[in-house]
């Protein structure tokens, strides 16, 4: 029997984990029940990290854990999934393809940038959606540093006044600080079509978040959004134009294209509609979890966001239910009660709230201390040691908050 799971993000990487833990506990040996994980790489790259510099450091190595576990890495792009014969195509090193056959498929393929048809975006937007996409903002950021001074080259426009837009508008001044010098007059603008900032975050955290980007010197556009963008910067649909050279987008994610493969519904965000245990409902053998499945966290119409804090208890869950079924014990439905944010507001400290009402529990300092432990300590994969690895992945406890 095979398990296999595509993507090693944060749910790919628990969905092994947590399968390799019931594998463990019901005594079954890894030859008769082999757990495969197909990624290019066997890093895990801490996303939630990026709108920080020096983004090559913020990946962590998977090959130790899933040695320790028993967990079989497979090294490739998958690109095709044949449902009905239970077969995944897989494209390994100097193009060549390999047919990895599976008894449960674990999506955990996660999310990826929505890019619309701007004119101007391809050639002239970055964003702190993938490692590479960090990388290159990064490298032109210090870049600017060679250019010569003028108002647009010291001005960042971040389309979109979301949580990964705020989090890199308020990174940008102190980052541009360090490259520009103290001295330099900077600008950062962010852009919404919405007509508040943090339209999800509701109007509890929202005069504390107004608050930070006033300390900051952060400007905000709402109700105008991005119609084009060249070389001197963007053009609103508001009709102002902003001189810029640096234009981070942030307008929202889409589930990775790989989920159009498995023949059933998505939601407008390409996510995989799931039942209670991760399956996809008409598929036989397929399990979603992460950014690539829609799911119900409780009984009260909650539904798990695309976020890290959501994807590694969905990846716990979907990979304890894949094993389930293959080793004839109970599947345990998916559910998460508890739901916390936590904003990183760059020199301005950070914010905390619990709960799907966002009641605002920590602000500024108190709050950025928790945020660097979250990202630095929470997020990481366990040890590379097995009892420790195997025990980290109950799905009763992952993202417990």
């Amino acid at each position: 029997m095979r398990i296999v799971i595509i993507g090693a993000g944060f749910a790919g990487m628990y969905a092994a984990l947590s399968a390799a833990r019931l594998r463990e506990i019901q005594g079954v040996s890894p030859d008769k029940l082999e757990i495969a994980l197909v990624a290019p790489e066997p890093t895990l790259v801490v996303r939630p990290r990026l709108y920080e510099p020096k983004p090559e450091t913020l990946t962590a190595p998977l090959e130790g854990v899933l040695k320790a576990i028993d967990v079989v890495y497979v090294r490739g792009h998958a690109e095709a999934i044949d449902t009905a014969a239970k077969v995944v195509e897989i494209a390994v090193a100097q193009g060549t393809k390999r047919k990895l056959s599976y008894d449960r498929l674990v999506i955990a393929t996660g999310s990826r940038l929505f890019r619309p048809n701007v004119p101007g975006l391809a050639e002239h937007g970055f964003s702190v959606d993938q490692l590479d996409d960090a990388i290159a903002l990064d490298r032109h950021l210090h870049g600017l540093s060679n250019r010569p001074a003028s108002k647009a080259r010291n001005t960042v426009v971040a389309a979109g006044g979301g949580f990964t837009g705020i989090e890199a508008a308020t990174e940008v001044p102190s980052r541009l600080r360090r490259i520009l010098g103290n001295d330099a007059e900077l600008r950062v603008v962010i852009v919404d079509r919405n007509q508040a900032i943090a339209p999800d975050m509701g109007p509890g955290p929202r005069p504390i978040i107004e608050e930070a980007l006033g300390k900051l010197g952060v400007e905000t556009r709402l109700g105008a959004g991005v119609t084009s963008l060249d070389k001197s910067g963007v053009t609103l649909s508001s009709g102002e134009h902003i001189a810029s050279e640096t234009v981070i987008w942030a307008a929202g994610i889409r589930a990775a294209p790989l989920t159009t493969q498995i023949p059933a519904e998505r939601d407008q965000f390409g996510r995989l509609l799931v039942d209670r245990d991760l399956r996809v409902p008409k598929v036989d053998g397929v399990f979603a979890t992460g950014d690539a499945a829609r799911a119900a966290c409780d009984d009260v119409g909650n539904y798990a966001l695309m976020s890290c804090q959501h994807a590694t208890r969905m990846g716990a869950f979907a990979g304890n239910n894949a094993a389930a079924e293959l080793l004839g014990v109970a599947t345990r439905p998916y559910h998460q009660k508890a739901y916390v944010t936590c904003l990183d507001l760059g020199e301005a400290g950070a914010l905390f709230t619990r709960g799907w009402e966002r009641t605002v529990e920590m602000v500024g300092d108190v709050a950025k201390k928790t945020k660097q432990e979250i990202n630095t300590v929470w997020i990481y994969p366990p040890k590379a040691e097995r009892a420790a690895a195997l025990a980290s992945a109950d799905p009763e406890r992952v993202t417990a908050l």
